[in-house]
């Protein structure tokens, strides 16, 4: 089996490695995007230097990516709002076409040549330790880099990014919650090539720690931990979610099982239609509801964290009141939708309602008188406590969902002014109208993988 999993890797390797063409066209339009950079530079106040970072500047891009990063780096004592207007003055004077985007402070986006151009300003920081901004140390981890890896552990980087791209948890973006493509070279860098890494991942016990320049103490709550060689106070990993370091265990103890290129090709499934919707929920007895909204107007890293939230809050709500989730998803396109599979649909009129023992005079006496001429039943005693039987609140999932008890629950800013604006509830066989935009997502629902 040994002799296979290397014939894969080595099949993988040829595939993903760009070839000298690729190469040189690559790196002479990364050139010209320098020096007009540079050119639009000497307009400025202030001195700065352009750097490429990224996969492309290290060599590690497999074949046909089409991104070039470059950084303007500007003096350490320029004020912040200077920086931000000197880094879009040179981003959109190289990138006319280009648009604003945001992270920590806005940069240019654009393509030149069919390249996907990222033009981003920093601050020219001494080490990694005295970054002002977060993006400050991508240059530290370029220049480490290129320093440690060699041209075969950089084909090696490849191999295991196009596995990370078939599997599906490549990505440091807060929607994936993957791998980034620094981590992913730091720990092939760690283990000495792509092979020995699977090999010792599909054995790890999280929480894993690497130090691969011994920093020391400083304790992350991750369960994948690399400091960053560069900044002994940042986990490189925080980002990267259990359920997606989960996946890639399972996907290298498949490897190692059984060797095949289809690991390193996503697999995206058939969106299924309506129809077929409706026939999985029939299947499954359950009661999927679903709140849909307009998307809120913002970047998926600005977004998905706040979907993500607002999901747990209202599955929160929802088994609290005794609908029982099985499993719950967001989605999001131009609709957003808050989707949860239900176990319960439809509640009795009535609950039980627990007191505190009798013997606990002060609360056990307020219990009692609060209750005592109510419209519930009781207070009796059950063991030794006060017990009602009251009026139930909301007996199906569709009163609560449509009641103004969605906004008591945990939810991101953007989504709650979205949801006053008005929302749409999904109850059972109605949710295929989500096919129509949602066909990809609903058929991974409905056939997960690891």
């Amino acid at each position: 089996m040994s002799d296979e999993v290397d014939a894969v890797i080595e099949r993988v390797r040829e595939r993903v490695t760009p070839d000298e063409d690729e190469r040189s066209e690559l790196q002479a339009v990364a050139a010209r995007l320098r020096e007009r950079a540079e050119a639009a530079i000497t307009d400025l106040p202030v001195e700065a230097r352009v750097v490429q970072v990224g996969s492309t500047a290290r060599e590690t891009w497999t074949a046909g990516d089409r991104d070039v990063d470059l950084f303007v780096c500007f003096p350490a004592d320029v004020a912040r709002e200077r920086l931000e207007e000197y880094g879009l003055d040179v981003g959109h004077t190289v990138l006319p076409d280009g648009h604003e985007e945001y992270a920590e402070h806005p940069y240019v986006k654009g393509v030149v040549e069919g390249y996907d151009v990222d033009l981003v300003p920093c601050y020219d920081v001494a080490d990694a330790t005295a970054i002002q901004s977060a993006v400050d140390r991508t240059p530290f981890h370029t220049r480490y880099l290129d320093e440690h890896l060699d041209d075969e552990l950089a084909g090696d980087v490849r191999v295991c990014k196009q596995f990370m791209k078939g599997i599906g948890v490549y990505g440091s973006d807060l929607k994936t919650r993957g791998f980034s493509g620094y981590l992913t070279e730091l720990l092939v860098l760690e283990h000495g090539g792509v092979r020995p890494l699977v090999e010792a991942a599909s054995d790890w016990s999280p929480p894993v720690r690497f130090d691969p320049e011994d920093h020391g103490t400083v304790e992350f709550d991750d369960p994948l931990v690399m400091i960053d060689p560069t900044d002994p106070e940042r986990n490189v990993a925080a980002v990267l979610s259990a359920r997606q370091l989960a996946t890639f265990q399972h996907y290298a103890r498949e490897l190692l099982a059984d060797p095949r290129l289809s690991l390193f090709e996503p697999d995206e499934p058939v969106p299924i239609g309506a129809g077929t919707v409706r026939e999985r929920v029939a299947a499954r007895g359950t009661t999927p509801v679903a709140l849909v909204f307009d998307a809120p107007e913002l970047v998926d890293d600005q977004l998905w964290p706040q979907l993500v939230r607002s999901l747990s809050g209202l599955t929160d709500a929802l088994d609290r009141y005794g609908f029982d989730v099985l499993r719950a998803e967001t989605f999001a396109d131009e609709s957003a939708v808050l989707f949860a599979e239900l176990e319960v649909a439809e509640r009795p009129a009535i609950e039980r309602h627990e007191g505190p023992p009798v013997h606990v005079r002060a609360h056990a006496e307020g219990f009692y008188q609060k209750y005592a001429d109510s419209d519930a039943v009781g207070p009796y005693i059950d063991g030794d406590r006060y017990v009602v039987e009251r009026e139930r609140e909301y007996t199906t999932a569709t009163a609560l969902l449509e009641s103004d008890a969605v906004f008591d629950v945990a939810l991101g800013a953007h989504v709650e002014s979205a949801l006053e604006a008005g929302y749409e509830v999904l109850v059972g066989g109605e949710i295929d109208t989500l096919a129509a935009e949602f066909g990809v997502e609903l058929a991974r629902y409905f056939d997960p993988k690891p």
